[in-house]
């Protein structure tokens, strides 16, 4: 631009005198200075220069261009959270139906099959008595092979060991859609939340296979007993940096107080809960074998009429024993209560694993908040802060000979 020169007039204030004499004084007329022109008074030039206004603009256009990928990014995150929640949550609603749908299978079967061995028994002790034909005791052994190869798949799938595990997939599922809830009500998600859950999803439905056939679904007499494992293995696990500085609420006395709680619920939860899967699991196992083995033998017995009433005592207290053995493991669920003990179990192996990868951590940035933490395992096993410190206090004085239990909720 070309320079350009101009000249201003200042205006100045003039002053204004006027006085009154007496009561009917006189005014002097306020003297009037005008001002003199100024002269000489140059404005700054202004360069005509729109290089400068390239320069800004590149300047400025990286910053802008990264503001806008950064939204980008943030609302492919977001998009991909969204897209995740749906499949998560249609799990809940399959997961929910199937299980109840296998507990009916476990009424169903357990009376059906408790009816079928009675009536067989029943049979073969009215027709010993009256000395009725062998139809009678056919039809007898009939009814009671069939039931004993009803009883042998009953007790290969375990019903309600299958409904437990149903149930608790229902419950898994529905905890990630909340924490998907609240990684986007909280804001900032990152590509590390997406790979994290979608692992976490493909690991739950590795856990609780919906099949029966095929080898998917879980050995319900496993040859070793383990915690039952629901979250991604064998991973590193990576929290996302957070901003705060320091120690991001971590210092020596809590990482000490979470050491000692890992070592409680190792020593004392964990291993109780293995104890009694073990107890659960074998008992299991014996009545599962007693029960088809009973229906056989009175099957044969019932064969065999023409040897006398030692025959039908043999079917009828064979067909009575296995009714009693097969209300007792399925009316009773043992394998219910196995699959919950082992649930159980992997559920503080869980928490174990948890803080035990804070602990491992190095850079306190990327772990997770220390006194967030501590709140969340205070109250996943059911103790006030001051009560959780106080079992770490026990812990590290008594070690092994500490009697308390890590949970106070089970």
């Amino acid at each position: 631009m070309a320079a350009m020169k101009s000249s201003s007039i200042i205006l100045q204030s003039s002053s204004i005198k006027m006085s009154s004499h007496g009561r009917g004084g006189s005014t002097k007329a306020a003297m009037i200075n005008l001002p003199k022109r100024v002269t000489k008074i140059s404005l700054p030039q202004l360069r005509g220069n729109t290089t400068s206004f390239e320069q800004l603009e590149k300047q400025l256009s990286p910053n802008v261009e990264a503001l806008i990928e950064k939204d980008d990014g943030d609302a492919l995150v977001v998009a991909k959270l969204h897209a995740i929640m749906e499949p998560v949550a249609d799990r809940v609603e399959m997961h929910k139906n199937i299980g109840d749908q296998r507990k009916e299978w476990n009424s169903l079967l357990l009376s059906s099959i408790n009816a079928l061995t009675l009536a067989a028994a029943t049979m073969a002790g009215i027709a010993s008595t009256s000395h009725g034909d062998a139809t009678a005791m056919t039809i007898s052994s009939t009814a009671m092979y069939v039931a004993t190869g009803m009883l042998s798949i009953v007790n290969k799938i375990q019903p309600s060991q299958l409904a437990e595990e149903q149930r608790n997939a229902t419950r898994l599922f529905k905890q990630l859609h909340t924490q998907i809830q609240t990684i986007l009500s909280i804001g900032n998600p990152t590509p590390i939340h997406v790979n994290q859950i979608i692992q976490k999803v493909l690991a739950l439905d590795k856990a609780f296979p919906l099949p029966l056939l095929g080898g998917a679904m879980l050995d319900k007499f496993p040859a070793t007993l383990e915690p039952a494992v629901w979250w991604p293995q064998n991973t590193t696990k990576h929290h996302p940096k957070t901003t705060n500085q320091g120690y991001n609420g971590w210092n020596g006395k809590l990482e000490e107080e979470m050491r000692e709680i890992v070592k409680v619920m190792k020593l004392k939860d964990e291993e109780d809960y293995l104890r009694l899967a073990g107890k659960a699991l074998n008992l299991n196992k014996l009545l599962a074998k007693s029960a088809p083995l009973l229906t056989a033998m009175a099957a044969v017995a019932s064969s065999l009429h023409s040897h006398g009433g030692w025959a039908a005592a043999l079917a009828v207290g064979g067909g009575a024993l296995a009714t009693v053995a097969n209300s007792f493991e399925h009316g009773g669920q043992v394998g219910m209560v196995f699959e919950m003990y082992r649930s159980n179990a992997g559920f503080f192996k869980l928490m174990q694993e948890s803080i035990q990868s804070n602990l491992d951590e190095d850079d306190f940035g990327r772990r997770e908040n220390g006194e967030m933490l501590e709140m969340k395992v205070a109250l996943q096993l059911g103790r006030s802060l001051s009560d959780l410190r106080n079992l770490a206090k026990d812990s590290s004085l008594k070690g092994e000979a500490i009697n308390e239990f890590a949970s106070k909720l089970f």
